[in-house]
């Protein structure tokens, strides 16, 4: 039988495949506890939210509403968190089936996109409050520091809808802004986040 080699070198003595793990950076991670928003601003916190890396990723893990059958948001900020609200346009279909197995769809979610919006994009659709219920995903962010291009998104997300349901929401839009986004907040469309996780993570070489 042959040996695997990687770079001439066997499988045994490789110690780190360069260019794999090491292209993720974890940056910060964020824990809700009753919480209104919680925010990663450029330069606050050890955040880093800059021209560092080409791309940033979040991942929302568990993510448990307060309040039953709201949605988990987020928005941008070009002032350091002074104000979130820049304008978004984007788009938004999901997938869902319910625990009976008698409903199913996939289709565009008018009601989730924004058109040269100000306000708060939805990342999932209603999260149920019961203790075994969340909601969990990631967003992309391209090169939020550039001051020559709009700035892309692209979401996915899974939760447990108040009503039994699994869905499956994608999202992708861009902040229609030259300004640099230097802040994300993230917060549910009423009440607090009761519990759960985000963590930034910078991605280089992309």
């Amino acid at each position: 039988m042959s040996i695997v080699t990687y770079n001439n070198r066997s499988i045994a003595n490789i110690s780190a495949i360069p260019g794999a793990a090491e292209s993720l950076t974890h940056i910060k991670t964020l824990t809700a506890s009753s919480s209104s928003t919680l925010s990663f601003v450029d330069g606050s916190s050890d955040v880093v939210l800059d021209s560092t890396y080409p791309i940033y990723l979040f991942k929302f893990i568990n993510i448990h509403p307060a309040t039953n059958n709201v949605t988990f948001d987020f928005q941008g900020s070009t002032n350091t968190g002074s104000a979130y609200g820049v304008t978004m346009t984007t788009t938004s279909f999901e997938a869902y089936h319910d625990e009976g197995d008698s409903a199913t769809t996939l289709g565009y979610s008018t009601a989730s996109d924004l058109a040269q919006s100000t306000g708060f994009q939805d990342l999932t659709g209603g999260i149920g409050n019961g203790n075994d219920e969340s909601g969990s995903g990631q967003i992309f962010l391209f090169n939020p520091s550039s001051t020559t291009f709009v700035k892309h998104f692209i979401s996915t997300g899974q939760f447990y809808y108040s009503d039994d349901y699994s869905i499956q929401r994608f999202n992708a839009g861009y902040f229609n802004t030259t300004s640099a986004i230097d802040a994300i907040q993230f917060k549910m469309s009423s009440g607090n986040i009761d519990a759960g996780t985000i963590k930034l993570y910078g991605i280089k070489d992309s």
